[in-house]
Formats: C-alpha cells, sequence, structure tokens
C-alpha cells in the first residue's frame, strides 16, 4: 500500500473568537509550524436573513414603512458596522503578531486575516475554496451529551460539505470547567 504525500501549504482557520477557537488556534499555529504552511484567519459576521425573509411575513408596503422611519438609524448601524469590521481585522492580527511573538520554538505565517458576512459554515467552506486551502481548523462548542448529539452546527455542516480536510477542536474539559 502506497501512501499519499501529504502537503500542507495553505491552513484556514475559522475563528467565532470564543475560547474554543482560540484553543484551535494553537493546532493551526502548530501544523503551519510543522508543513511551512501559510495560515489564513477567517471571522464570518452572521448575517440577518434578506428581505426576501422579510416579505414572506410582512407586505412589501409595511416593509417600505418601517425602512423609512428607520433610515437614519439603519445607516448609522452599517457604518457603525463598518467601523467594527476595522476593528475586529485589528485585533485578529494583534492576535496573530502575539501568538507568533510568544511562540519562538513554533514560527508561522500569517498569509491574510479576513472578515465575512454571511451563513458562517458557508463562507468557511466557500473561502477555503477560493484560498485554495489544504485544510479547515476550527472549533467547537460541545459540552455534555445533549452538545454531543448536536455537535456544533456550523462545525458539522463544514464537515460534511467541505471538499478538503476539516479539523474540528473542542476545548479540553481542563480549559471549560464544569459540565
Amino acid at each position: 500500500m502506497k501512501l499519499t504525500n501529504i502537503q500542507i501549504k495553505k491552513i484556514l482557520y475559522a475563528t467565532d473568537l470564543s475560547e474554543t477557537a482560540v484553543h484551535a488556534f494553537s493546532y493551526a499555529v502548530s501544523l503551519a509550524n510543522m508543513y511551512g504552511a501559510g495560515i489564513t484567519i477567517l471571522h464570518v459576521l452572521a448575517e440577518f436573513p434578506g428581505e426576501e425573509f422579510i416579505l414572506n411575513m410582512i407586505s412589501t408596503d409595511t416593509w417600505k414603512e418601517i425602512k423609512e422611519r428607520h433610515y437614519s438609524d439603519a445607516r448609522d448601524k452599517l457604518i457603525g458596522k463598518k467601523k467594527y469590521r476595522i476593528a475586529l481585522k485589528e485585533v485578529l492580527q494583534a492576535f496573530s503578531e502575539e501568538v507568533n511573538a510568544d511562540t519562538r520554538d513554533q514560527t508561522f505565517v500569517t498569509d491574510e486575516i479576513l472578515i465575512r458576512t454571511g451563513a458562517p459554515a458557508e463562507v468557511i467552506v466557500e473561502t477555503a475554496k477560493e484560498q485554495n486551502c489544504d485544510l479547515i481548523v476550527m472549533g467547537t462548542h460541545g459540552h455534555g451529551v445533549i452538545a454531543d448529539v448536536l455537535i456544533g452546527s456550523t462545525a458539522k455542516w463544514v464537515v460534511r460539505q467541505s471538499p478538503i480536510p476539516v479539523l474540528v477542536i473542542r476545548l479540553p474539559k481542563a480549559l471549560s470547567g464544569p459540565q
């Protein structure tokens, strides 16, 4: 039996900024160091359902009235979201730089930091394809029996739909506290 020579040159690290995701980053860094791979960091901002969803619930006229009443609020929030995106990207950049400085024995390169909007699982898989990644690393929030059955819906969807390998990391019990 001949084994395939595995080459990992680009890792997509998907983060929801949770403690579990931070723990998963150590795996991404370790693998990047071992294979000489670059890491692309991705955070997905969940998107509110589009107008199609809203128009299934209320009439077009009612929706138009609501939009007109809240136009300036919505504009301010959109501007705020843009600022939030920029700040979030800076936070992730600083996080990457701090980890790189603290891990003297493991070096890695952050290729890119992406902040995208949409359905997290779908955006993760699509971004991995777009970026030609060889591996996706992400955390999951499974805690206890019920969570084992419902193991992170985002992680489960990514595992099922991704054409490339996915490494899903759980937070060790020692770090996650009492169950």
